[in-house]
């Protein structure tokens, strides 16, 4: 069996692009991949087209051979350029192995840990009582681990204004008021989206009741370990770091040094499953589950939820709810994860478990999305 072909795809189903990978082989079998590296469509397909020149006619079972060589085959190895298209490489390759073995994807990890994905889900309420009342009508329909947002304003007003500080006073007082009406019961968690310094998100936890939030996403940047490190001597709020780690490497002081208690690894950005099942080991040494970040498509789902039924560290995956999951339709994904209730079934179907129809995406537009330019009061360009 040989690399016959790798395409890429990347389409706007009604929110952003998905960008996918789709590898054929010479027997007829073929994989589906998906890359994680939003609003740089461009870019990512640049690298697969460079990947491609070398991968067709390899032997497409060599899936960790094939990671080395994509990795170590070029002086500057590694970035979220390369390691998203890899990803949708790697992704693709293990969906094409399964399909042509018979068997799900789960099985090529060491098989099946648990009967369904947990998952949790993301708020949209931007006023406090709507948001009390959001909350509570999840916890009503059984979701356990319910992710908020940042709050204050300019963030839901379409201004693309960002005050860190005033963000905080709002957000530590509505987090409060949330807890207090929903009970200790649910997993509650606030998203900064690593629009924080050290000093303002160590002054939101402070402002924080003990036991009000179960854990903190991404507060600050993730260039700098040592940031972290001084942000964590000045709370005890647990943190889920990872969704922008490209690598096993950028994992490691965060494991190593007990930086994240929660791993959000994306396993379209991070090398899919080859790297992914890495990292997940590694956090299984030091006690730490794993929280995937899955904000993209169909294919990340499916990748996710074989990755979560095959490995025992797994706290919950990201999905994106009702709102956003019907872009994905069956006309344009004929086979896909479907969720349960709070979980996704694993499935027993050979593969990941997912298709697309080509022809449908032909017909879609490409739009380069880009994401919001955020700006301060003053003027000065913040993060988004």
């Amino acid at each position: 069996m040989k690399i016959a072909d790798i395409q890429f795809h990347a389409f706007n189903p009604g929110f952003r692009n998905v960008q996918t990978v789709r590898i054929e082989s010479d027997n007829g079998y073929y994989g589906w991949g998906e890359a994680g590296l939003s609003t740089r469509d461009l870019a990512v397909g640049g690298a697969v087209s460079h990947f491609r020149d070398f991968l067709i006619g390899q032997d497409p079972r060599q899936i960790g051979r094939i990671w080395q060589e994509v990795y170590r085959s070029q002086y500057f190895e590694g970035g979220r350029v390369l390691t998203s298209a890899m990803s949708a490489i790697d992704i693709a390759l293990y969906d094409l192995v399964a399909k042509s073995l018979g068997v799900p994807v789960y099985q090529l990890l060491g098989g099946k840990q648990r009967d369904f994905v947990p998952c949790f889900v993301t708020t949209r309420s931007s006023d406090l009582d709507d948001l009390i009342a959001e909350v509570k009508g999840l916890v009503a329909d059984g979701w356990e681990c319910i992710r908020t947002s940042m709050y204050g304003p300019g963030i839901s007003d379409g201004s693309n204004l960002f005050e860190p500080r005033a963000s905080v006073a709002v957000t530590a007082e509505w987090h409060t008021a949330l807890r207090a009406a929903v009970g200790s019961g649910p997993v509650l968690g606030p998203d900064y989206h690593h629009r924080l310094s050290v000093a303002e998100a160590a002054s939101y936890c402070q402002r924080m009741p003990p036991g009000t939030i179960d854990f903190l996403e991404e507060p600050i940047r993730d260039e700098s370990p040592s940031a972290y490190a001084t942000l964590r001597t000045m709370t005890d709020v647990p943190f889920a770091i990872g969704e922008e780690f490209s690598s096993k490497w950028q994992f490691a002081p965060y494991i190593e040094q007990g930086l994240t208690n929660f791993a959000r690894v994306d396993i379209c950005n991070v090398g899919g499953f080859t790297e992914a099942m890495k990292v997940a080991g590694w956090c299984e040494v030091h006690y730490i589950d794993l929280m995937p970040h899955n904000p993209l498509g169909p294919v990340c789902t499916a990748a996710s939820v074989h990755m979560g039924a095959a490995v025992p560290n797994w706290a919950w995956l990201e999905d994106r709810g009702p709102d956003l999951g019907r872009l994905y339709s069956d006309e344009l994904f004929p086979v896909q994860h479907k969720l349960d209730g709070v979980w996704y079934p694993v499935p027993d179907t050979p593969g990941l478990g997912v298709d697309i129809d080509v022809d449908v995406v032909k017909e879609l537009p490409v739009s380069h999305w880009e994401a919001p330019h955020l700006t301060r009061p003053d003027g000065s360009v913040t993060n988004w």
